[in-house]
C-alpha cells in the first residue's frame, strides 16, 4: 500500500562510511526529511499503512524519506556502533549533503528516527528548520530496561534464530492504538540483527539540557500506553523544547490524522522569536 498517492517516487541511492543508503524522492518545494524506526523500512511502513504522507506532499512539500543503515534496502556490516543514535543521526547529515540541502529542511523522525534527528539537531542546528518528533522512544531514566531487553534479543537471534526473537516480541501485549497494525519482520539481515540491536541498546536520546538548546519550532506526536515509546519521553520532550506542541493519539483514527497535523504545522506561520 502507497502512502504517497498520486504523487511520482524516485529512488535514489549514495555511499557513507562503508553503507549504501537508499532513499525515496517524491514531491516538489521546500524539502522535508523522514527517518523511519528500528527495525523497519520505507516499504514496511507502507504496508503497515500506519503513515499516510500524502498530505504533506499535497501541502507542497518536497519529502525524502531513507531507508536507515541496514534496514530495508540499504546496506551495513555488524558493527554495533553503527547503530547508535549518534552514528544514524551521522548518516542523515550526510543524506543532507548529498541532496544538497542549501537552505534548512524540515526534519521528521519516528521512534529511532526521532532519536537520529535529535541527534543531528543537536549537533547541527542550523540544518533544520523545524522538527517533528513521532512516538519518541525510550529514554534517560526509562533506557536500562530497553538496553537489557535488546542485549539479551541479540543473544536470543545468535542462539536461536530471528524467528524465536520475532515470536517473543509477537506474544507481548501491544499497545490499543496499534494492536491491528501487522507485525512484520524485521528489515535487517540476520548477520546484522545482533549488531542493530546492540547498537540501539547503547542508543539514548541527547541530554535534556543539550535539547532545551534548540530553539526550532517542534511538534510531538505520540501515542498512549505503550512502554517502549513511554508518554514520560514525551512529555520531557514537550518540557524541554522552547517551541513545542504535543498531541497524545488513543485511538487508530487519530494516528491516521497524524499527516495532515504534520502538513498543517510544517506550513503554518513560523512563530516570532525563530
Amino acid at each position: 500500500m502507497s502512502t504517497m498517492g498520486v504523487h511520482h517516487v524516485t529512488e535514489g541511492r549514495f555511499r557513507h562510511r562503508g553503507a549504501e543508503l537508499v532513499y525515496d524522492d517524491a514531491g516538489h518545494g521546500p524539502l522535508a526529511v523522514y527517518a523511519h524506526g528500528g527495525f523497519a523500512s520505507q516499504a514496511n511502513e507502507d504496508r503497515m499503512g500506519l503513515f499516510v504522507w500524502t498530505p504533506v506532499l499535497d501541502a507542497g512539500r518536497r519529502l525524502v524519506r531513507y531507508d536507515a543503515r541496514a534496514h530495508g534496502r540499504s546496506t551495513g556490516e555488524p558493527v554495533a556502533t553503527d547503530y547508535t543514535y549518534a552514528s544514524l543521526a551521522d548518516d542523515l547529515l550526510a543524506l543532507l549533503g548529498h541532496l544538497g540541502a542549501a537552505e534548512p529542511v524540515d526534519g521528521i523522525g519516528a521512534s529511532m528516527g526521532c532519536g537520529t534527528l535529535l541527534h543531528a539537531a543537536v549537533r547541527a542546528p542550523d540544518r533544520f528548520s523545524r522538527l517533528i518528533l513521532l512516538i519518541p522512544p525510550t529514554a534517560w531514566a526509562t533506557r536500562e530496561a530497553y538496553a537489557r531487553a535488546n542485549r539479551s534479543a541479540a543473544d536470543t537471534v545468535e542462539r536461536e534464530g530471528v524467528e524465536a526473537w520475532q515470536a517473543a516480541k509477537n506474544s507481548r501485549p501491544r499497545p490499543a492504538v496499534v494492536a491491528d497494525v501487522p507485525e512484520l519482520p524485521p528489515t535487517p539481515e540476520e548477520r546484522v540483527l545482533p549488531s542493530v540491536l546492540r547498537g540501539l541498546a547503547l542508543a539514548d536520546l541527547p541530554e535534556p539540557a543539550a535539547i532545551a538548546g534548540l530553539r526550532h519550532p517542534a511538534l510531538i506526536l505520540a501515542w498512549a500506553d505503550d512502554p517502549g515509546h513511554p508518554r514520560a519521553t514525551a512529555d520531557i520532550l514537550a518540557g524541554c523544547l522552547p517551541d513545542a506542541q504535543l498531541r497524545v493519539a488513543r485511538t487508530r483514527a487519530e494516528v491516521g490524522t497524524w499527516g495532515e497535523r504534520i502538513a498543517e504545522f510544517l506550513t503554518g506561520p513560523s512563530r516570532p522569536g525563530r
